[in-house]
């Protein structure tokens, strides 16, 4: 890193700190690229109606087992016509590990929104990815279980069928510094930890703001590294931490169904506004409260701002998962969807600070 050459000047006086811990691309056997389909309009949908509805209309023969679950933008998940015969890109000697039980960290080696000067290019996935889930493209998914091909078919317990997709040498150095034996699931059994834990904890670590701060000159420029474990206990509180962000950026948490906003008047439900700042009303300047018009009677109100500009790889999900729904009409699970995904990101803002109350360096 050091013999880079900058057109404009970097400050390395933490480059020594920095390399001593582990990169992530070393610590994940294999990554894959998302999928580029060359025909998103057609081959990508929110639901499995309109998506066969889409295929029928150019006469496919449409086969409801290539529909799979799909991971388009950030808190934005539809479905994919899964054909290699159709996919401009379709990384199906890699990225087949996503379409099982898994789940992938996204990430890409520079930072994607020109008017920020820290990391966020941080997200996850539970299914197969787009290219484009970061505004500027060529993020990379580093799944946590790797599939064999050959097991696929055989009814075998899912330790058999998968194995943890970390560079071993690395998980030895962790074992031994946080005197834990590494297990390849999940276990009760004292003393253990897993594959999920280390992704929890890299999560964790990776949206410290002060660690996003102190190193942001190295995070612009290659994927991210991150600290050895510095004892059993710091580990345990980041995992903690890292898996709450995780369930919510995935909205598997509980949390989120604990809405904050409203969504208080009648009407028909369509986007008809380009969600712009014309659209956006902070009503209440005190406690960082705003509303978001989505047609000249409806709004979601009491939006915290925090959560309405909060960026995730260069897109403001809160605002962007509109945008895109731009002339459609809002269903019922739409509108929870919403409110719940500005849960998670009020609650990520949350814990991200509390993350820096834990010493990790």
């Amino acid at each position: 890193m050091s013999l880079v050459i900058f057109f404009v000047p970097k400050n390395f006086d933490k480059e020594k700190k920095y390399l001593t811990g582990f990169a992530v691309t070393e610590l994940f056997s294999l990554r894959t690229s998302g999928v580029k389909t060359h025909d998103d309009k057609n081959l990508v949908a929110i639901n499995s109606k309109e998506l066969e509805n889409k295929l029928i209309e150019l006469n496919v023969n449409f086969d409801s087992e290539k529909v799979f679950k799909y991971s388009y933008r950030p808190f934005d998940t539809g479905v994919i016509y899964y054909d290699t015969k159709l996919l401009g890109r379709a990384r199906e000697k890699t990225i087949y590990h996503l379409k099982y039980e898994n789940i992938g960290l996204i990430l890409v080696a520079q930072p994607q929104a020109a008017n920020l000067n820290y990391f966020d290019c941080l997200y996850l996935t539970n299914c197969l990815t787009d290219t484009n889930m970061y505004r500027r493209g060529g993020p990379l998914s580093f799944p946590l279980y790797l599939y064999h091909k050959n097991n696929l078919q055989e009814k075998l317990e899912i330790d058999e069928r998968r194995t943890p997709n970390l560079n071993s040498e690395k998980l030895n150095l962790i074992a031994s510094k946080l005197e834990l034996t590494f297990t390849n699931e999940k276990e009760k059994t004292e003393n253990t930890f897993a594959p999920i834990d280390v992704l929890d904890y890299i999560y964790a670590a990776l949206h410290s703001p002060a660690y996003r701060e102190k190193y942001q000159e190295f995070l612009k420029i290659d994927f991210p590294r991150v600290p050895y474990p510095k004892d059993k206990e710091t580990f345990w509180k980041l995992v903690k931490l890292g898996g709450e962000i995780r369930q919510l950026h995935l909205l598997e948490s509980s949390t989120v169904e604990n809405y904050i906003t409203s969504y208080p008047k009648d009407g028909d439900n369509s986007i008809t506004t380009k969600i712009g700042i014309k659209d956006w009303e902070l009503f209440d300047e005190k406690n960082k409260l705003g509303r978001i018009w989505i047609n000249d009677q409806q709004y979601f109100d009491a939006i915290p701002l925090v959560a309405w500009e909060f960026y995730i790889g260069g897109y403001q999900p809160a605002q962007k998962w509109l945008k895109d729904r731009k002339g459609r009409t809002l269903d019922y699970n739409d509108i929870l969807h919403y409110q719940k995904m500005i849960v998670a990101l009020y609650e990520t803002d949350r814990i991200m600070k509390e993350i820096d109350n834990i010493k990790f360096e």
